[in-house]
């Protein structure tokens, strides 16, 4: 069974998993030369990231050190609002002394053609890095059951042909906007550390259904090799 932690309301759970993640990093690289770790978007992800940046944790971690990853990107241009990475560039990686080289984006539509050519690059990324265990691995949740941009009943997370690579496109998503790269879920469950963010009433059923491992959802079947953290706030916590 996942652990499961409840804070009290959305703001609580942005501050305390922002906490987590800075001590989690900074204890992996304690007993390693390098941690890797997956940014997820969303309100409460994104707030994680801002709290992290205004955290005094943040100036104790060597950031030369740290490689950063995505679960998954909107395939649009480089600079619309939508972008999960530019996102997270004006939160949180623009405050750090992070070098250019550790932070491993997918690519946008100004760069690539079409949403596999982004999702066969991020595979090379992959490659290149020597195919890392992601040190924490960050998902949001969304009121489907979604993580990253895999959805239940979709074929991201439902076709098995998918192959060995980690990283695919996506198209036709149910959510907008249509076309998307996202890390498969053998990748994301290569993880050492999984956390499941979500907050908020209207989730409480689907993360029930998580925490249970119901498997009819993509969030009931992420979870990482040494732990799986569901991080919620009480709303979202009502019907477990």
């Amino acid at each position: 069974m996942p652990e499961v932690i409840v804070y009290s309301d959305a703001d609580a759970l942005a501050q305390a998993t922002a906490a987590r993640l800075l001590l989690s990093i900074g204890d992996t690289l304690a007993h390693r030369e390098v941690a890797h770790v997956v940014l997820t978007g969303g309100t409460v992800g994104i707030a994680t990231l801002e709290a992290a940046a205004a955290s005094p944790l943040a100036s104790a971690i060597d950031w030369t050190s740290v490689h950063v990853w995505w679960g998954d990107e909107r395939f649009v241009a480089d600079g619309d609002a939508d972008r999960n990475e530019g996102q997270a560039q004006e939160a949180l990686l623009s405050r750090l002394p992070l070098p250019e080289d550790n932070i491993h984006r997918m690519g946008s539509s100004t760069t690539f053609a079409t949403a596999q050519e982004a999702a066969e690059d991020y595979v090379h990324q992959i490659e290149a890095a020597g195919i890392p265990a992601w040190d924490v691995l960050m998902v949001g949740l969304g009121p489907d059951g979604h993580v990253a941009s895999l959805f239940p009943g979709h074929t991201g997370y439902e076709d098995a042909s998918q192959g060995d690579a980690p990283a695919i496109a996506v198209h036709d998503s149910p959510k907008p906007p249509p076309t998307r790269v996202s890390l498969t879920l053998d990748a994301i469950n290569r993880a050492r550390e999984v956390w499941v963010i979500a907050a908020g009433a209207a989730k409480a059923e689907v993360v029930a259904q998580g925490v249970r491992g119901d498997l009819a959802i993509p969030g009931g079947a992420v979870r990482g090799r040494e732990s799986t953290r569901w991080l919620i706030d009480a709303a979202a916590a009502t019907r477990i």
